[in-house]
């Protein structure tokens, strides 16, 4: 998955505006600016929508999670064998509204891997980072908690962290990608940073509860240029 011009990653958490049918046209949306832009645009419907959504674009859509659980008797659970059933092209884990153990990051790591699938770990502080770094996904995205879903970037607020982040993890593994969150609205944001060493941006807010989600996808992209 080559994100040579950059990537940005929209999780629709499970927002009423990126739920349902509306899923489907916010995916369309993002799909329809990844074109005109040619940054890659990966989006993260909610669970019982990714089926849905994975049917009606052709960008990578992820799920917003795995369990670490076998595919059977385990109801209620999102098991790996389903999520790649239903057409994710990969997942996001331990996001900070869902946490793994060390363990359990480790070994989803290795299977989605052999799945054919792609990991986005996310993170919440440097020594996590350095952490799942080591466990070789293919993105790693730094999102201190505290400043999820608020005003202010983490370019702004916390850039030593990206900065820092950037670089622990070039000198484990530099395969691994970095991208960063939390707080994270506008293009200027975006634009930091890939100054500060990241190939791209995870967010969910500022696009899927924007008043104009297309005004504010043209607004992050322009970030690219």
């Amino acid at each position: 998955m080559g994100d040579e011009r950059g990537l940005l990653v929209v999780n629709f958490k499970t927002y009423p505006e990126g739920s349902g049918a509306r899923a489907v046209a916010l995916a369309e949306l993002c799909e329809r600016a990844a074109t005109s832009s040619g940054v890659q645009i990966i989006v993260c419907p909610p669970m019982v929508d990714l089926a849905r959504v994975a049917h009606h674009v052709k960008i990578p859509v992820f799920a917003q999670h795995v369990d670490p659980v076998p595919a059977g008797s385990t109801t209620g659970h999102s098991p790996l064998e389903a999520v790649a059933s239903a057409g994710a092209k990969g997942t996001l884990l331990n996001h900070a509204e869902h946490r793994l153990r060390l363990s359990e990051i480790s070994a989803l790591i290795e299977a989605v891997r052999r799945a054919g699938l792609q990991s986005i770990v996310c993170a919440d502080t440097l020594a996590t980072s350095r952490a799942c770094a080591a466990m070789g996904p293919d993105f790693v995205a730094i999102e201190p908690p505290e400043l999820i879903g608020g005003e202010v970037s983490v370019t702004t607020a916390r850039p030593e962290v990206v900065q820092g982040t950037v670089e622990a993890i070039r000198s484990i593994n530099p395969k691994v990608r970095v991208l960063c969150g939390a707080g994270v609205r506008t293009g200027a944001d975006v634009a930091t940073a890939l100054r500060l060493g990241t190939i791209g941006v995870l967010l969910a807010s500022g696009v899927v509860l924007a008043k104009e989600p297309r005004a504010a996808l043209a607004d992050l992209l322009s970030g690219f240029a």
